[in-house]
């Protein structure tokens, strides 16, 4: 563990639904801890965050010391895997420490473990309960369920019951993986296990991500938001609002309430045919990546958690915007002789931060 200032506790006991609407508004500025902000999905989680019109204090969390996302934040710390068994030990001392309001995980296993462990904790974490958090980490899983329950999903098996019996294929990592590790049309399987990998049906068509939030406080959908996009190494680099399957997709997603409990942000990633056939093949169980983009369109699910479980509100009306959006490459270079100083405590040694995107950089 690292040596930081010590702010006053602030936080409160995590309560039900039920209890929300009897506790005050407190006039303290909320510490929210985000967890991987080495990737766009925890950046983009800080960068909604600042620009809230609440001022909150930040803290984030990475396996590794230094990376872009410790220029959003006031206080780091390095984390072990979230499969490590110290990984909910030391997330717990670091809540107690610093007096954490709120915690939102940005990547699978943490989301999981944090779900599996909510119990111990003392402050609300952004996340789906533990039989969903399971449940859509595990690629053949999902479908098992999703078959169970008369859902939509891409055919799925494991690799050993592969009979070439889908005219084109797809091996991908069984658990979590974004878009990485993917093996087109595979024709030798003997390396790929049924512990690692499953083989899907590949349809062919236009890649769409649904973004879906279900209130903590009632269950309800709040609101959905679909996108084109195309993808470079595994992350979106361009998107367009879409809202021709939304029905359709507003069905699978009111569906899946139904059947699990799934609750807060939520990712659906389909392929749309040529013919119009929906055909979901991915379900991220948390926020996902597009999360700084889709908030300009409208969709602020950043936001709507931060109402429900910081504030105690329920989320701001969504209405959707049509639009496009372009990812392109932007430099951080922080000016120190000794970056590690610079992660441990953010610009309390004097050092000067750079976004060539964005100067200057001021929080």
């Amino acid at each position: 563990m690292h040596n930081h200032q010590k702010c006053q506790r602030n936080s409160k006991p995590y309560r039900g639904p039920a209890q929300w609407d009897s506790l005050q508004e407190p006039t303290k500025v909320k510490t929210i801890l985000v967890t991987g902000i080495g990737g766009n999905v925890g950046q983009g989680i800080l960068r909604n965050i600042l620009a809230d019109v609440c001022s909150y204090r930040t803290i984030g969390t990475n396996t590794t010391p230094v990376s872009a996302g410790n220029r959003f934040i006031d206080v780091f710390y390095a984390m072990p895997f979230g499969l490590d068994p110290s990984y909910i030990p030391e997330m717990l001392a670091i809540v107690k420490s610093e007096g954490v309001d709120l915690i939102i995980p940005s990547t699978d296993f943490e989301m999981m473990q944090l779900s599996k462990f909510s119990d111990a904790f003392e402050c609300p974490i952004a996340c789906s309960g533990p039989a969903s958090a399971e449940i859509y980490l595990d690629k053949y899983r999902t479908y098992q369920e999703h078959r169970k329950a008369q859902i939509p999903f891409a055919e799925t098996c494991l690799p050993s019951s592969y009979q070439n019996q889908f005219s084109r294929a797809l091996a991908k990592p069984r658990r979590g993986r974004g878009s990485r590790g993917l093996i087109f049309d595979p024709t030798e399987f003997s390396q790929l296990s049924d512990e690692d990998y499953v083989i899907q049906e590949l349809h062919q068509g236009r890649e769409i991500t649904t973004a879906v939030y279900r209130c903590y406080m009632d269950g309800v959908i709040h609101g959905s938001i679909s996108m084109y996009r195309t993808l470079h190494y595994g992350a979106t680099d361009y998107c367009r609002v879409v809202r021709d399957y939304d029905a359709a997709l507003r069905d699978i997603a009111e569906k899946m309430a139904s059947n699990f409990d799934i609750r807060g942000s939520f990712n659906i990633q389909s392929i749309v045919t040529d013919s119009g056939e929906i055909h979901p093949f991915e379900v991220n169980c948390r926020i996902s990546g597009t999360n700084s983009i889709r908030s300009h369109f409208g969709f602020a699910d950043v936001n709507y958690a931060l109402s429900e479980l910081l504030w105690h509100k329920a989320p701001k009306k969504f209405e959707a915007v049509d639009g496009e959006a372009y990812r392109y490459l932007a430099d951080v270079i922080y000016l120190d002789s000794n970056p590690a100083t610079l992660a441990h405590q953010k610009n309390e040694n004097g050092s000067e931060v750079i976004d060539s995107a964005q100067r200057p950089l001021n929080k």
